[in-house]
């Protein structure tokens, strides 16, 4: 149904909180119910000039009256609505109280509620107006109108001040609460950056390094296993052996240099390999005992079939990656079989990648390390170049295929 995504979505959304005040703190406390004892006791001078002199007893209930709403400022946040109805009542016959009404009225106007709240507390304001008139100036009757004049011009005066209170306070926590989610965010974003990075630094040592360990461990597990080698054969590989680690030493420099903040005086770091470099990585398989075939059907306009160097560099950076695990996979789990390789492809459609070698009848347990993630992260490192890799056994043949975009 077309409504129901919206209605998904809107659910799965968390629920925005309600907003809460900050909390009063003692001094704000203390400055309120002073401005609040120094405004009753001006009004409730103004208004003992109209009293007769027997009015003793409404002073005292005066006094009283005005007391009880300086309690109830304290609770005005516990029960807004009711604190502010009671109130404006009690100050209907105190003009003491004026101060701490106004203050309940503005805390109530700042959670900016008209109906249920502001409306209620209106119409007892208004009639709290009329009773004060009658009991402070009974000698001079005022005009209704008048009396509902004035009662709602200092009404809609302190609902004014409530509201502007109410906006700045929501205003900040708005704001507030953008910082928090815009730095929670941006340390996700650091966080995944970070991840990604590891990972990308990860799959880049292992796609360096495994190839040179393999041959490490290749020549090694063959000095231990053969007692028929001569002085000369030994020593020779024992030089592959050494050769072998002084560039995996050196390739993990150029790895871990990544890791390091930029150095303006630093040597540049050396380009990583393409299929340029694609012979070297043939004659070092052959050379640990795998017999690699490889054709290649690479057409592109202005140069010659076969022409590496024709090839985008980051497409032939990772075409070389990918061929470099595959001898690599070969040599530890099919050591001494042929490896058949095939590159073909042209711009702007894709560039295809195959590499099949025989399938050991038994596993050989000296060949080497166990298995890795080798393929796992080509993979993904194929996904990520814009295109696919897949690996199966196809008669009796393990086979690596892949296919990367060429762009015209």
């Amino acid at each position: 149904m077309p409504g129901a995504r919206p209605a998904t979505y809107a659910a799965s959304m968390p629920a925005t909180p309600p907003f809460t005040p900050p909390p009063v703190s003692a001094w704000g406390t203390t400055w309120r119910l002073t401005v609040a004892v120094l405004t009753g006791f001006v009004l409730l001078g103004f208004a003992l000039e109209s009293l007769p002199p027997e009015s003793e007893g409404l002073i005292l209930l005066d006094l009283a009256a005005g007391v009880v709403c300086l309690v109830l400022m304290l609770f005005r946040r516990r029960a807004p609505l009711a604190v502010a109805l009671l109130a404006t009542l009690i100050g209907s016959v105190s003009a003491f109280s004026a101060g701490a009404v106004v203050v309940i009225l503005i805390s109530l106007a700042t959670r900016r509620r008209w109906l249920r709240e502001l409306l209620p507390v209106a119409v007892v304001w208004v009639a709290a107006g009329f009773v004060y008139d009658r009991v402070y100036v009974p000698s001079q009757p005022v005009p209704w109108w008048a009396t509902t004049l004035v009662a709602g011009f200092f009404f809609v005066l302190c609902v004014a001040i409530g509201f502007y209170i109410g906006g700045q306070r929501e205003l900040l926590a708005s704001l507030e609460q953008r910082a928090m989610t815009a730095e929670r965010e941006q340390a996700a974003r650091v966080d995944q950056a970070r991840t990604a990075e590891r990972g990308r630094i990860a799959r880049e040592m292992h796609d360096v390094l495994a190839h040179r360990i393999s041959l490490v461990a290749m020549h090694s597990g063959g000095l231990v296993y053969r007692d028929d080698l001569t002085r000369e054969q030994t020593v020779e590989t024992a030089e592959v052996i050494r050769d072998n680690a002084q560039l995996a030493l050196a390739e993990l420099r150029e790895v871990l240099g990544v890791l390091r903040d930029g150095d303006p005086g630093a040597p540049p770091e050396r380009p990583q390999p393409t299929l340029a470099a694609l012979p070297e990585l043939i004659d070092e398989a052959r050379a640990a005992g795998n017999p690699v075939t490889c054709t290649l059907t690479l057409t592109s306009r202005g140069a010659s079939e076969g022409d590496l160097g024709a090839l985008p560099e980051s497409t032939s950076r990772s075409a070389y990656r990918i061929l470099q695990e595959a001898l690599t996979n070969a040599r530890k789990h099919a050591p001494g079989l042929p490896v058949r390789l095939e590159i073909g492809g042209r711009p702007g459609e894709r560039l295809v990648l195959s590499a099949r070698n025989p399938v050991p009848l038994a596993p050989n347990a000296t060949s080497g390390p166990p298995p890795g993630v080798g393929l796992a992260g080509l993979s993904e490192r194929a996904k990520l170049a814009g295109g696919e890799l897949t690996t199966a056994v196809d008669r009796g043949h393990f086979a690596v295929q892949a296919w990367l975009p060429w762009p015209a």
